[in-house]
């Protein structure tokens, strides 16, 4: 990664050795148990391959591509696996804020400093991360030494999280385990029966980061705006004698420091992570009842766990971050699949992957009958 004499922007290491120290330990479990839960991991997600491409009718466009590795972490190697893909997608970003740096008097002191702060404040939030993820698809992290990966990505389970979850749920492990493994396998579904889709995203996310307003006196304004609204609204509003909005109406901070131009991308890549994520959520309860007896039992004790939060600092730090939008992707994306399926069934629906044009809009996820208007009318 480009630096400034040899100083990161961010500390890669210290963000690792931040959330490694501060992540909470897994359940406990026996060395053979463990064995055991990684060894059903693994079968389950080969056998869900078969479950997800037979419904939704989805098939790799290159084999070998498609056979991308399997892997079940810990929590430690999910930090590792999670730095190693921010590198990759933040590097334009850190590069611009380094060339911008550069002209800056004492800006080497600046990066030796910034890069050791950012770094504990990235660690820190993958450190509560790294407690909450069930399994991941990642499409842009590249291979290593210790996490191997392929030009088509890599799937994580993580272990110690999909048993505490079973636990606390008190739910059959070796179907929640199936039922997870199925969810996570439609992600690698998806990427691998449509090849545009991984550049395509890689763009938007791109085109995002290009956006981003690097002068630090711009962004310290935002912040400070961020702040005033979460905490109520702009100054003098509570003597206009206008209440404030709702909790659930009000922007996240990742919201508040966006720029125009951000937030116009952002609303493209909302609706492809609602259509991906509720694509998911609709194959894995779509396959749930051939193959997991107690799938019901599941779903609602899942749902229940997702829509409540372990707690207030939870909440808290969801609504801060902007993670309660990831929980209404699940929610409107399975939606919008759901009533396209019931409309034009499977092989409608799958033309949602022809190409860029015709993913949903943010408002076609909200108004599903405006996005098959727009492919299926006009093609007819």
């Amino acid at each position: 990664m480009t630096s400034l004499g040899g100083v990161q922007m961010v500390d890669w290491n210290l963000a690792v050795a931040t959330a490694t120290r501060l992540g909470r330990p897994g359940p406990e479990v026996s060395k053979e148990e463990a064995r055991g839960i990684v060894a059903e991991l693994r079968r389950h997600a080969k056998v869900s391959e078969e479950h997800v491409r037979d419904f939704t009718r989805l098939t790799p466009a290159n084999p070998e591509v498609a056979d991308t590795p399997v892997l079940v972490v810990d929590r430690p190697g999910w930090v590792k696996a999670n730095v190693a893909g921010f590198r990759e997608l933040l590097s334009p970003l850190l590069n611009k804020v380094e060339e911008r740096r550069a002209g800056m008097p004492g800006g080497a002191v600046l990066g030796a400093v910034g890069g050791k702060v950012t770094g504990v404040e990235v660690g820190m939030l993958l450190s509560f991360l790294a407690s909450r993820v069930l399994g991941q698809y990642e499409t842009f992290a590249p291979p290593g030494r210790d996490l191997p990966g392929a030009e088509g990505g890599r799937l994580l389970l993580v272990a110690p999280n999909i048993v505490h979850v079973e636990r606390e749920l008190e739910v059959d492990p070796h179907d929640f385990r199936l039922w997870v493994c199925l969810h996570e396998e439609t992600h690698r579904t998806q990427f691998t029966a449509v090849p545009w889709l991984r550049d395509h995203l890689r763009m938007e996310i791109q085109s995002f980061l290009e956006q981003t307003d690097v002068d630090p006196s711009t962004l310290l304004e935002r912040l400070r705006e961020a702040v005033q609204s979460l905490s109520g609204g702009k100054p003098g509003e509570g003597e206009s004698g206008e209440e404030p909005a709702e909790e659930e109406e009000r922007p996240s901070l990742v919201e508040l420091v966006q720029t125009p131009a951000q937030r116009e991308v952002l609303g493209r890549l909302t609706a492809v992570m609602s259509l991906l994520e509720g694509h998911a959520d609709y194959v894995m309860d779509g396959v749930g009842p051939q193959v997991v007896p107690t799938v019901t039992e599941i779903r609602e004790k899942f749902q229940k766990r997702r829509a409540t939060g372990a707690g207030r600092l939870d909440l808290a730090l969801r609504k801060l971050l902007g993670l309660d939008a990831k929980l209404r992707q699940y929610r409107d994306g399975e939606r919008f699949v759901r009533t396209v399926v019931d409309e034009v069934g499977m092989e409608g629906f799958n033309r949602v992957w022809t190409s860029p044009n015709t993913l949903p809009t943010k408002a076609e996820i909200a108004k599903p009958a405006e996005w098959i208007a727009r492919v299926h009318r006009k093609a007819d």
